[in-house]
């Protein structure tokens, strides 16, 4: 089998398992156990980068994703979020097929190597061209973004989407937009079960255009410059 039809069957068998099971809805931060005792382990940084090779086939050696959506930038985000939502796929509160069965404790370790890997990625710098959506600055549909944004968005994710770590908010600044997208829209939509129900009640009058515009925004916001690589950066742990 090739390595698409493994993830492919692989994934055919969690969603079917789900099914079958039921399995219960832990709510947006409820998962407790697991995540709650990874946050508690120094992260062993040497060990994360060998953990994190099993995810840079999809999120890139450099932890920035694709700029097509299909997989997000992890590198830069908040270890308490990676922590939380690494553990809500494997405790079956976020679905997410395609990565379950390589985040599975017998592909990757236990507690001590969710706080590992997570500990490796935030400390990753981000990507300096990031997936952008196609309004630039001072075009309306910019301006309707960033009034959309400040209405709505500030509060929890900050004035410029640097998030709040303690609150498990996500940086979302500088992430790819079609990614940001349908996120957004499966939030919106009750379509990501581990959402953050304030966030699922604040968005759901968005219409499609409001979704669009807000996440263009979001996806030109500029992280602090230390956050963020040179141009041409490769990561020298994978050479």
């Amino acid at each position: 089998m090739t390595p698409k039809t493994v993830i492919k069957a692989a994934a055919v068998v969690v969603v079917a398992s789900m099914a079958l099971s039921g399995a219960a809805q832990a709510g947006w931060n409820e998962a407790g156990g697991e995540k709650d005792e990874a946050e508690g382990l120094t992260p062993n940084i040497e060990n994360g980068l060998e953990v994190y090779e099993v995810c840079s086939a999809c999120h890139m050696p450099e932890g920035w994703g694709l700029d097509d959506g299909t997989f997000p930038q992890l590198a830069g985000q908040h270890i308490s979020v990676i922590i939380k939502q690494l553990s809500d796929i494997r405790a079956l509160n976020r679905d997410n097929p395609t990565m379950y069965p390589f985040a599975l404790p017998k592909s990757i370790g236990g507690a001590q190597a969710v706080a590992d890997v997570s500990g490796y990625i935030t400390k990753l710098r981000m990507n300096p061209n990031n997936g952008v959506g196609p309004w630039a600055e001072e075009t309306p549909e910019f301006e309707k973004g960033k009034k959309l944004f400040a209405d709505n968005c500030v509060r929890c994710h900050g004035d410029n989407g640097q998030g709040i770590a303690e609150k498990y908010y996500p940086r979302i600044q500088a992430q790819h937009y079609k990614y940001l997208l349908r996120q957004f829209e499966w939030i919106r939509d009750g379509k990501r079960r581990n959402a953050n129900p304030d966030m699922v009640k604040q968005i759901s009058g968005f219409s499609d255009d409001d979704m669009r515009h807000v996440m263009n925004y979001v996806s030109r916001q500029k992280p602090p410059a230390d956050l963020v690589a040179p141009e041409g950066w490769e990561n020298p742990d994978f050479e």
